[in-house]
């Protein structure tokens, strides 16, 4: 496995936890792998890959469409959405991170937007939220200046996830990139409290290496068909909440508002 550069995409292979507190506990743990790409770096290249591809089918594969409003060019659409959020100096490298199509089929819970400023700094974070109803949304977590490794970045919760939550409270954010001399790692932790406090947690990990024909092999054979998996294990933790009576919430209309904070 080849250590990743400031300018290649990346694969990360990780562990997906979650966590909840309550009012039965449940907890479950799996392996997982999703892209980091440099958008500006990459402008409209593809990769230098023979078993993952963008914008056309493979064992594993990235579309453009799927991201972004599946229309301009995904830098520039980022940098209009900054914009008119009032963020204006995130001018550097925009890492996206998600999961990619599988055969095809691709289905992304959250795809982070890491935004950073010409210095190198992480200015904003855009988080893409999507639910099995096929609805989305878009938390914009912007502190004003740059971001730190590792602190604490927070947002109300307006959007609908999973039955078993009410669209109340909120979500803690904490986002870590630790850099050696052959390796990156990479961890996201997303905290959510009701209105009674502390209900969920979640977190996600990654050990990146650049994306080649090795690392595509060990993704779809050793985790096959896993984007499948996502749909399948978000249902079938549904069941079990469902067997065990945690109480059941109908789902809202969707936020008026596409971005929020």
């Amino acid at each position: 496995m080849q250590p990743p550069d400031a300018a290649s995409p990346q694969l990360c292979f990780g562990q997906v936890r979650h966590r909840r507190l309550r009012p039965r506990e449940n907890a479950f743990a799996y392996g997982s792998y999703y892209l980091r790409l440099p958008l500006r770096a990459m402008g409209s290249r593809g990769f230098d890959c023979r078993l993952a591809s963008r914008n056309r089918f493979n064992l594993l594969s990235f579309v453009d469409a799927d991201h972004g409003d599946g229309k301009r060019p995904l830098v520039e659409w980022i940098d209009a959405l900054l914009a008119a959020e009032g963020v204006h100096d995130a001018d550097g490298e925009i890492w996206l991170q998600a999961m990619p199509r599988v055969l095809g089929y691709a289905f992304n819970p959250v795809s982070f937007w890491f935004c950073h400023r010409a210095d190198g700094a992480l200015r904003a974070v855009l988080c893409d939220v999507r639910n099995t109803f096929g609805e989305r949304h878009f938390y914009l977590l912007d502190t004003g200046g740059a971001i730190a490794n590792g602190s604490e970045l927070r947002a109300r919760k307006v959007f609908h996830v999973s039955p078993f939550c009410r669209v109340e409270g909120g979500y803690r954010f904490r986002f870590m990139r630790v850099r050696r001399a052959q390796s990156e790692h990479t961890l996201a932790c997303i905290d959510y409290d009701d209105a009674d406090g502390l209900l969920l947690q979640t977190s996600l990990s990654g050990l990146a290496v650049r994306l080649s024909d090795a690392g595509a092999a060990r993704a779809f054979f050793g985790f096959p068909l896993m984007t499948f998996g996502v749909v399948a294990r978000i249902h079938l933790q549904a069941l079990r909440l469902w067997l065990r009576r945690v109480p059941f919430y109908s789902k809202p209309a969707p936020p008026e508002q596409e971005v929020s904070r």
